[in-house]
């Protein structure tokens, strides 16, 4: 049956039927992928759970306040001093911002510095449920005020609605990653198959699947919950056209390997497709419940990934084995010029360096996988230096937008907190006790007048440390603690820097429950497809050690190297998820091979075959699924460049060192052994040719 189907994409009628239905399917799809950005959610007080203390002091603080607003922290400086014209400027400034759509209420300001050097004005915005794109025209009309006959004084605008607009302005950068990302692959693709015509054939197939995932996810966003952000739409970028990519690969070379083998290039596609699909679809599979698995997480936007890069894994899987083979068998051999694969010509797998480095390992295999993985496990113990307990505010950059010059002025010459308060909300009776409290705790710089209204009080406090700082989150902690304690109080306290507090250990807590569960299910998921016990732990094994080793390695050059403040708490979980089941691809594509050698020719020999046939294809593969998560270092953001520079390290890590010495030596030490309980393991190898010879390579697809 998988036969049939498979073959139904190179039929001689059914493939002009597929890419009609592909182009009838890509108009609509077309109309609704552009307005995926409607339904974005970028506020940070979106991702977490409805449970978390700060949501719930969200929505409590509503009726003290006319909307759920973010201030905005405008900031004047003169390093001779502000003079009398500076004053009266900020004064008419903080008039014009009243007039600004969604600004609310009364700026609180201007208030000028103790040293006189600089000036301070609190505006509120309401984001009119647009996120960092409402706060972002806000502050863009402000900064058009503030820098309007500034005469040489300095104008920024910070805080939480300062940095949701540099933020948005940094993630503007998407269009480009979409170009960068297309550009690495054409490359990669030039230099794999050295045509200049077959790469258009992925590229655009992997483009009309990032599309259709895109209207699919936006469908869901709009009518089933479903949460998305930029961030999860540029990971979406590059992974659809890195996976697809891939997909693409393994079927293009077996393809290329089945035309030497039959005259006519349908029958060729039906059997390329009926020998790689069981491993592309695994592979995919993978990948997509990996996951889907992350629908346990609390965090919003870590549970909104999940599905959406789900779907575009799946979408990408169905291009590829449909109207990617459909273009192939269109395009006919031509496609592959200027070296087309003629009827009865051989391969060059046996000759590739692939099969010498088989042939090496396998004189020594067990020497090679120890010191292989001890080598590994030193890489990985650079984890212990990862500071994945948030960033700050102003570390969030790769560049110094005007919030992060703003705040730094701002902490010179005003209390650090200022402007961005903590909240407290309890009952009303409890006001001055709640005051009290909070006054008294370290790292609170003042305590406001509380305000109260229909049986509820709220309690504004200002931090001694910048907002979002490892230091304000330990107050917020010892000031949670504190006002709990106040008998009868019911006290909650929230505030920015307790939505960075409670997003942090919602990441953590993800983390925990998450990565069994992944590592549970690629197990059955092998287990399943090897129809083996040994082989599925084992290559878990292997990928883990690389995940370790890729973050430890991370880790030092992310503190010796760029220097950054840190990584975001659901930074280690997001690369786990990344690494394993991407890493596990690759073991799926070579193992699976090694499979089918081993049942002709035994495991010793269908690992040194298996290596030299799916060498160059996923040594490719990992080329391009490397190059498009690097392409996140293009955007000025630290998290997306410590999730592009990870995951791209560590999928060559994987594709060299790891699927191609240390998976090959584990599995020509283990033999047989390696298929445990299945029937291949009572296959003995009748017989081995000497050290330092190989058969030919039935299938060179790594040619």
């Amino acid at each position: 049956m998988l036969r049939k189907v498979m073959t139904l994409p190179s039929g001689r009628i059914m493939k002009w039927a597929i890419v009609a239905t592909w182009i009838a399917l890509l108009v609509p799809a077309f109309m609704l992928a552009g307005n995926l950005s409607d339904v974005e959610k970028n506020d940070n007080s979106a991702w977490l759970p409805s449970s978390a203390e700060a949501t719930k002091v969200l929505d409590q603080a509503k009726k003290f306040q006319p909307a759920e607003t973010l201030p905005a922290i405008v900031i004047y400086d003169r390093p001779e001093g502000v003079t009398p014209a500076d004053i009266s400027k900020a004064q008419a400034d903080a008039e014009a911002f009243k007039g600004i759509e969604r600004v609310v209420g009364q700026p609180q300001g201007p208030l000028t510095s103790q040293d006189g050097k600089a000036i301070q004005t609190v505006v509120q915005v309401d984001d009119g449920n647009e996120g960092w794109d409402g706060a972002h025209k806000v502050v863009d009309e402000m900064t058009k005020i503030g820098e309007r006959d500034a005469n040489g004084l300095g104008f920024h605008v910070t805080g939480p609605a300062g940095y949701a607009s540099d933020s948005i302005t940094a993630f503007s950068g998407g269009g480009a990653l979409g170009t960068i990302t297309a550009l690495v692959v054409v490359v990669i693709l030039l230099f794999t198959y050295r045509s200049p015509l077959l790469p258009l054939l992925p590229l655009l197939t992997a483009g009309g699947a990032l599309v259709t995932a895109e209207a699919v996810i936006y469908l869901l966003a709009k009518n089933a919950g479903l949460t998305v952000n930029t961030q999860t739409s540029l990971i979406l970028t590059v992974l659809v056209f890195g996976a697809a990519t891939d997909y693409a690969l393994l079927l293009i070379s077996r393809y290329r390997e089945e035309l030497r083998r039959h005259e006519d290039r349908h029958e060729a596609m039906a059997e390329a497709l009926y020998r790689s699909s069981p491993a592309i679809i695994a592979s995919a599979a993978t990948v997509a419940v990996s996951l889907l698995v992350l629908l346990l997480a609390t965090l919003n936007s870590t549970k909104g990934l999940g599905p959406a890069c789900a779907i575009g894994i799946l979408v990408g899987l169905l291009a590829m084995v449909t109207l990617m083979p459909a273009l192939l068998v269109i395009c006919g051999r031509w496609i592959f010029w200027p070296v087309k694969p003629s009827y009865g010509s051989v391969g060059t797998a046996k000759d590739s360096i692939w099969t010498r480095i088989g042939t090496a390992i396998s004189s020594r295999p067990r020497i090679v996988w120890v010191g292989t993985a001890l080598v590994l496990g030193v890489m990985a113990i650079g984890v212990m230096g990862l500071k994945a307990d948030g960033i700050p505010s102003k570390g969030q950059f790769t560049n110094e937008p005007q919030a992060v010059v703003g705040e730094e002025i701002q902490s010179r010459h005003f209390p650090a907190g200022s402007g961005d308060p903590i909240y407290v909300v309890a009952k009303a009776a409890s006001a001055e006790e709640v005051r009290t409290v909070l006054s008294g705790v370290p790292g609170i710089a003042d305590v406001a007048a509380p305000m109260i209204k229909d049986g509820d009080v709220l309690v504004l406090g200002t931090l001694e440390d910048a907002p979002g700082s490892k230091a304000a989150m330990r107050t917020v902690e010892q000031a949670r603690t504190a006002v709990h304690k106040i008998e009868g109080a019911d006290a909650r306290l929230g505030g920015s820097t307790a939505i960075a507090l409670d997003t942090q250990q919602s990441a953590a807590r993800d983390a925990k429950v998450i990565i069994p569960v992944v590592l549970i299910v690629v197990f059955l998921i092998l287990a399943l497809l090897l129809r083996a016990i040994v082989a599925p732990l084992l290559l878990m094994a292997t990928v883990v050690l690389s995940f370790g080793a890729a973050l430890g390695v991370s880790a030092l050059v992310f503190n010796h190297v760029f220097d950054f403040a840190g990584a975001d708490a659901n930074f280690p979980l997001l690369v786990f998820v990344f690494l394993v089941a991407l890493g596990i691809d690759y073991n799926i594509f070579l193992v699976t091979r090694v499979r089918e050698e081993a049942q002709l020719h035994g495991t010793r020999q269908g690992a040194r075959t298996g290596l030299s046939a799916t060498g160059g294809v996923i040594t490719s593969a990992g080329l391009v699924l490397a190059g498009t998560f690097a392409a996140l270092g293009s955007l000025p953001l630290v998290f997306a460049a410590q999730l592009g520079f990870t995951v791209a390290f560590g999928v060559l890590l994987d594709t060299m060192i790891v699927r191609s010495v240390l998976v090959t030596a584990i599995t020509v030490d283990a033999d047989r052994w390696m298929w445990w309980p299945s029937k291949l393991f009572k296959h003995h190898d009748a017989r081995q040719p000497p050290a330092g010879t190989s058969e030919p390579a039935l299938l060179g697809a790594g040619s």
